[in-house]
């Protein structure tokens, strides 16, 4: 059947199609992208303001005249942080039903987590014994560890990248005090988990997804996207770490200049490397490699589970 997964995340609003059975690797079919920013749409007072309901609701339209486009048989839609976090959600919610006729289903952090690590799982197979997976987003940093493809940890903190550059990251280029307190705050924030994944030993295989990692990796001289999604791709620590303050140093413009950094993402690029470097650092991670599959396949994934054998 042709499937479509309608992701709602804190930077885009991202309709992926694809052609799957039970027991088939999901083949793309057709993508439908657009920069939302939801996480730096949130008001002082934790809502999403009118003007972004409105643009959501547009968005949402969209994605739902693409789907129709192409043939789309079933539409799973979900929503991830920007709106789990609204303080209005249900306001948000019942305005995309109510106009679009779509249920967004909001994933909890741990879900998230969870649907991600089963992605990875089915890409890089049990030959990778214990998997740690990381995976930072726009408004949220989810990790999860275990052996099967149900993690044995699961954790998803306030860490995303565009929440951090919106909320003390101001300047362009930041000044140096604010990238101190936010390397304070990332630092203090993941230590608090280390010690749920810790118990467990340490990983096999360390795996990272998300259009962050993807750039942080190509920064350090991973293959680019043309060469195709099996080439293996990492990201080391000292890599990253040698990054960090020269992302500092530049402007939004400057870091969009870089290879495989986009406009959209350049603004948030160093929040996100100092939760990436944050990360690697107190797991004792040296390397990781990058895993192409993420929150969006997990969830296509588990629909055809449900759906058994063919």
């Amino acid at each position: 059947m042709r499937l479509g997964v309608l992701d709602v995340g804190s930077n885009t609003v991202h309709l992926l199609v694809v052609d799957a059975h039970p027991g088939a690797r999901p083949l793309p079919a057709h993508s439908h992208k657009v920069e939302l920013r939801l996480a730096q749409l949130l008001g002082d007072d934790g809502s999403i303001g009118p003007d972004g309901i409105d643009r959501l609701v547009s968005v949402v339209h969209e994605a739902l005249q693409a789907a129709e486009d192409k043939g789309v048989e079933e539409l799973l839609p979900f929503a991830t942080s920007a709106v789990r976090d609204a303080r209005n959600a249900d306001d948000v919610l019942g305005r995309v039903r109510a106009e679009t006729g779509v249920q967004l289903q909001v994933l909890s952090g741990a879900e998230e987590a969870k649907l991600t690590f089963l992605a990875a799982r089915r890409w890089f197979g049990w030959s990778s014994g214990k998997l740690l997976v990381i995976d930072i987003g726009g408004g949220s940093l989810e990790i999860a560890y275990g052996m099967d493809e149900e993690p044995d940890a699961a954790v998803s903190l306030p860490l995303g990248a565009g929440r951090l550059t919106a909320g003390w990251l101001p300047g362009d280029p930041p000044e140096a005090e604010d990238v101190r307190s936010l390397r304070r705050h990332v630092r203090t924030e993941i230590a608090r988990s280390v010690g749920d994944f810790s118990r467990f030993g340490a990983p096999d295989h360390v795996v990272a997804t998300s259009k962050t990692f993807k750039q942080l990796a190509r920064l350090a001289g991973a293959p680019g996207s043309a060469e195709g999604l099996y080439v293996q791709r990492e990201l080391k620590r000292e890599s990253l770490e040698a990054w960090v303050p020269r992302l500092a140093g530049m402007t939004a413009a400057e870091r969009a200049e870089l290879p495989g950094v986009s406009e959209a993402r350049a603004g948030q690029l160093l929040a996100g490397a100092m939760v990436a470097e944050g990360a690697m650092d107190l797991f004792g991670v040296e390397r990781l490699e990058i895993c192409p599959w993420a929150l969006r396949e997990g969830v296509i994934l588990r629909r055809l589970d449900h759906m058994g054998p063919a």
